[in-house]
């Protein structure tokens, strides 16, 4: 799908000034002015966000890479040089009232063009909107001396913090590991009720003398001790998962594990996100599941093993644990292998997706 597709083309151009009067070479049998000479000029194109939406989840992993390691941006420039010089030029880019003013400075061969990615950084209010607003992204471009500068603005719409971009077959699935926040407040509040819940009081995690066979009931018995903490919590099944906004099919909200806490109120991919956060918490290898229609939260079994627990963390509310590992390995043999997709939390983190502020 193509990822970020909103442009105008912004043409600028400069006239070479006529002959003046005193020239001598000018004929002076003709006052007739020559015609005005059009010199070659640099050229800009604009491109905002996802056909012009901007997405939180996408706009904070951008900003979190290093510029020249980006793949993609809030905003992408091209700029071209159709000049016989070098083009250096300074551009600057700022979602006004929602981000600081990201400034790059391009220099151009001739002939050549050149798109730069900007991810500003946005303001805490940006992770802390809830509903699709409407904003602004300002461009600069001006050359070193900024005696030739050119602006514009172009309309951009801000997604909620909440809403997730899958993109086509789960394209973008990994950003999903933006959910998962192990060092919230209320998630340290659960791992602290589910250890009193654990025959000696404690949720070590993975321990690093015990083998694959010691270590696996022993991640039976914590992720169960999780299980039955959130459900004495009250935590329950409620849906919401609509979102506003163009690409509705592979858009969906998901509530973040503190809001769900809060509320006690969880949906299949807003549950396992949450599981996945208390797993990560304690240094266990955690993932999410996504098979058509339905989301499973993951552990692996012990460090170095290729078997995970997975739990059909969606009965949380209303079964026992056994009977949510037992639909989990249900449900999961019911797919065929290529339309199951796992977020191995591990791995979102080492290609630099973090929880979302």
């Amino acid at each position: 799908m193509k990822y970020f597709a909103l442009a105008a083309v912004l043409l600028s151009s400069i006239v070479v000034p006529r002959s003046f009067a005193g020239d001598t070479t000018a004929d002076r049998g003709d006052l007739r002015p020559p015609a005005p000479v059009r010199q070659p000029v640099s050229s800009y194109k604009v491109q905002a966000g996802i056909d012009g939406e901007i997405y939180p989840v996408l706009a904070n992993y951008a900003s979190l890479q290093r510029q020249n390691d980006r793949t993609f941006g809030v905003v992408s420039v091209t700029l071209s040089n159709t000049t016989d010089a070098v083009s250096i030029r300074r551009v600057s880019v700022q979602i006004p009232g929602w981000s600081d003013d990201e400034i790059q400075t391009v220099e151009l061969a001739p002939g050549t063009t050149r798109t730069v990615a900007f991810a500003p950084a946005f303001l805490p209010r940006f992770y802390q909107n809830h509903e699709i607003t409407a904003a602004t992204a300002h461009v600069t471009i001006s050359d070193i001396a900024s005696t030739n500068t050119y602006e514009t603005t172009m309309p951009v719409r801000l997604r909620s913090a909440e809403d997730m971009f899958w993109g086509n077959s789960f394209k973008y699935a990994s950003f999903i590991a933006s959910w998962v926040t192990p060092h919230d407040r209320l998630v340290e509040k659960v791992l602290a009720r589910a250890k009193q819940l654990t025959p000696d009081y404690r949720l070590p995690g993975y321990e690093s003398w015990k083998n694959a066979a010691q270590q696996e009931p022993e991640t039976n018995r914590e992720a169960k001790a999780i299980f039955n903490a959130l459900q004495r919590m009250g935590l329950s099944y409620v849906k919401s998962s609509s979102t506003l906004g163009d690409h509705q099919g592979v858009s969906e909200r998901i509530r973040m594990p503190h809001v769900s806490l809060t509320e006690n109120s969880a949906n299949c991919i807003d549950a396992a996100v949450m599981y996945a956060s208390l797993f990560e918490n304690l240094g266990m290898d955690a993932n999410i599941v996504l098979v058509p229609g339905h989301a499973y939260a993951g552990v692996r079994v012990a460090e170095g093993s290729s078997k995970f627990l997975f739990i059909d963390v969606a009965l949380t509310g209303r079964s026992t644990f056994e009977a949510a590992v037992a639909s989990a390995e249900k449900g999961m043999a019911s797919h065929p292998p290529s339309t199951i997709t796992q977020v191995m939390v591990g791995k979102a983190r080492s290609a630099g997706i973090y929880p979302m502020p």
